[in-house]
């Protein structure tokens, strides 16, 4: 990246700080319970860098994002970034297709120790269906395999999450027909044969993206997104075999949903909010409503949020994407929106 060998990456972080301040819109490097140490750009090369995921793996951190002309284009890649220290970024691979758009990744390792990317293909020929979900498994991060098309056509698996007792769970959301619009649960032993455990968890409210995090009891607690009549995002729980689940109204839009589950126990989101300006937030769950405690804003803005998260040495790690810095005049950019990392301490 020729921006960051120019630049290092403490100078651009200080940057981000100080341009934030100077516009007004930052809320503070420490707020309560999380304090900012850093947050950096790590890339820029596309014109749109978008939707971001985030693992630890065999010693490396690993960043999967979009990589397009535009927020919807017909030539999206998936880009996949390795480090050692989580400072200096490398491509490792490109994810390319000729029949779709390849969107929002996801990571996740599966129990047997290969990394799995989840993402979804918006196909050019829509004459059988609008999407296609896939997963691609690697021993190594860098090299992966052939694409493995998972769920039905035209749902989208959002994100694949592993349950103590080792098997894979997701939620694919139904695209293409608006009157169908529904979310269903799908359950896989490998990560390549997913079945319908579940085949309509709620219909109101056009519910679509999710995030699902297991206690060590086998609870499954899901946070998701709706964008119709209220679009208060859902907060939902239940236990094993999960084919009977509990929704709480959350009360407050939310886009972009991810959250992890802390050593202490506490569930921590990621998530776009709408209330005033549009920006990145971590926020505190309450588990047992689904109550959303904002208590950190990133340096963030316009066309942002899809976060992933680790908590790693004491460091909760997020990795976002934003478009604060192409909407700042003083500012050049040959970007739209960036990839970005933050390091949080938190209390």
């Amino acid at each position: 990246m020729d921006m960051m060998n120019r630049m290092s990456a403490w100078w651009v972080s200080r940057i981000l700080l100080v341009l934030a301040v100077a516009h007004g819109d930052w809320m503070g490097a420490s707020l309560g319970a999380a304090e900012l140490v850093r947050v950096d750009r790590i890339w820029d090369q596309a014109h749109h860098n978008a939707f971001t995921d985030l693992a630890r793996f065999q010693g490396h951190w690993f960043c999967v994002f979009r990589e397009g002309t535009r927020h919807v284009s017909d030539d999206g890649a998936l880009r996949v970034l390795r480090s050692k220290d989580g400072m200096k970024w490398e491509s490792v691979a490109l994810i390319e297709s000729d029949i779709a758009d390849l969107r929002d990744a996801k990571l996740s390792v599966t129990p047997d120790g290969k990394l799995l990317l989840s993402g979804a293909g918006a196909l050019h020929d829509k004459s059988e269906g609008s999407h296609q979900s896939y997963n691609w498994f690697s021993d190594d991060g860098v090299t992966w395999g052939k694409a493995v098309a998972i769920g039905r056509i035209s749902d989208w698996l959002w994100r694949t999450s592993w349950s103590p007792a080792g098997k894979a769970y997701s939620i694919g959301y139904r695209t293409g027909v608006p009157e169908e619009r529904a979310v269903r649960l799908y359950e896989s032993e490998d990560g390549r044969q997913y079945d319908v455990l579940v085949d309509n968890l709620m219909m109101d409210g056009y519910p679509n993206e999710t995030s699902i995090v297991f206690s060590k009891d086998d609870t499954a607690y899901c946070l998701l997104r709706r964008d119709a009549g209220t679009k208060t995002g859902q907060w939902g729980v239940a236990k094993p075999p999960y084919t009977d689940w509990t929704w709480h109204d959350m009360g407050v839009r939310i886009g972009g949903p991810h959250m992890i589950r802390l050593p202490n126990g506490k569930f921590v989101a990621a998530v776009r909010l709408y209330d005033g300006k549009v920006r990145t937030s971590l926020c505190w769950i309450h588990p047992e409503t689904g109550a959303l405690d904002e208590f950190l804003a990133l340096p963030s803005g316009g066309d942002t949020s899809y976060a992933g998260m680790v908590f790693h040495d004491g460091l909760l790690w997020v990795s976002y994407y934003s478009q604060h810095e192409s909407l700042d005049p003083e500012v050049e950019t040959d970007f739209t929106t960036a990839i970005y990392m933050a390091q949080v301490k938190l209390d």
